[in-house]
């Protein structure tokens, strides 16, 4: 299981993982191991609440396709095991993310002093610059 919040968590199953041979730089071994990983997540057949599947579908990230599958490629570590948590790491802060609802704003306006100040300030500042005039 992968643990998104108290209340929401991914079964393993779900989960599609694909070891690949990493890119960059790495001697002999680069091309001889797979210690990348490629995770796959549907998120439509996924058992997530529906709250955070409509979130993440109108996500735009560029690790989430059109049709609705999450693609994470991890290659920054050297096994196989480190990238794989790495995926999982980036998929659950994403499901996170895709958790969050934003505040509503409020729409607010400036009080009736603050808006007179505003002005006052304005003035002050013409009269500042009409003194460096020339005097004809």
């Amino acid at each position: 299981m992968l643990h998104i919040s108290n209340s929401v968590s991914i079964p393993l199953n779900e989960i599609d993982l694909i070891p690949i041979r990493a890119q960059g730089a790495g001697g002999q071994n680069v091309n001889k191991v797979s210690s990348a990983v490629h995770l796959r997540f549907r998120i439509s057949t996924s058992s997530l609440p529906p709250l955070y599947k409509q979130n993440l579908l109108k996500m735009r990230d560029h690790r989430i396709t059109r049709d609705g599958m999450i693609i994470i490629k991890a290659q920054r570590h050297r096994s196989q095991g480190k990238n794989r948590d790495e995926a999982f790491r980036r998929l659950a802060v994403l499901v996170r993310q895709a958790g969050i609802v934003p505040k509503t704003r409020k729409p607010t306006r400036p009080s009736r002093k603050a808006a007179k100040k505003r002005v006052d300030r304005k003035v002050q500042r013409g009269q500042l610059k009409s003194l460096r005039k020339k005097i004809t």
